[in-house]
């Protein structure tokens, strides 16, 4: 999503963050297992790790369940072995969707992002069929009362980002992949706290969706999504003006 509409729909979960604590749980254990497997478990020498604990303890995610994820990845304790996964394919009124997925086991996963978009009047693509559509940037979602613009700049600039958005209400940082793992350390370092902070496919175009009954579609499809088990993340370029988002 774009950061306007990532932004729209933080705030749109905002109401539901608990009914959806066991879902966020789930997908930040798997980020922790899959970044201590991939990097070790120290988080000082891992800091893709490290950025994930910051995700846990954000969340308020308990340390007893993190420290058993960080183990499931070293091997420490017994655990499932994960793969990451993308799906693409297209919502009502020709919106692109891109789904990343985290599973133990890829025919469920297939055979529940099929479902969905089908069920939701969308149509699974193939791959590489939207992919040339977005870029891979790392992307922090900070509010305005966490800091002022000047402060942000300054921190951010210097630590690698190249392009600050200021939304009135939030601000929407960018990044090259790269330069996600100091970007994320120097805004912790700052005490600056995001509201998001993952690598986000960024749309080159967005989708204007103006039909109030095509708009439901869209959501109704992306949320949907959102809401499966295996799913770490939905994006989609579709532009949406608040009022019609509720």
């Amino acid at each position: 999503m774009s950061g306007h509409s990532k932004w729209a729909t933080i705030k749109r979960h905002k109401g539901a963050i608990d009914a959806k604590r066991g879902k966020i749980f789930s997908v930040i254990s798997k980020e922790l297992t899959i970044a201590a497997k991939n990097g070790g478990g120290d988080p000082n020498f891992n800091p893709s790790l490290r950025m994930v604990i910051a995700k846990a303890k954000q969340n308020n995610m308990p340390s007893d369940n993190v420290e058993k994820a960080i183990k499931k990845g070293t091997g420490e304790l017994e655990g499932v072995s994960y793969e990451e996964l993308v799906y693409e394919g297209y919502a009502p009124g020709g919106v692109g969707v891109i789904v990343e997925v985290t599973t133990d086991n890829k025919n469920r996963s297939a055979s529940e992002v099929r479902s969905t978009f089908t069920k939701c009047n969308g149509n699974l693509a193939g791959a590489g069929a939207l992919a040339f559509n977005f870029q891979r940037k790392g992307q922090f979602i900070i509010s305005a009362d966490k800091t002022d613009e000047d402060t942000l700049m300054e921190v951010a600039i210097e630590a690698g980002a190249e392009d600050i958005k200021n939304n009135d209400d939030h601000f929407e940082v960018l990044c090259e992949m790269e330069a996600y793992n100091d970007l994320g350390a120097a805004l912790q370092e700052k005490g600056i706290e995001t509201e998001s902070a993952e690598i986000a496919y960024i749309p080159n175009n967005l989708v204007p969706v103006t039909d109030p009954d095509v708009v439901k579609q869209v959501l109704k499809l992306t949320e949907t999504l959102d809401e499966l088990d295996d799913v770490k993340a939905v994006w989609s370029n579709y532009d949406i003006a608040d009022e019609l988002l509720g």
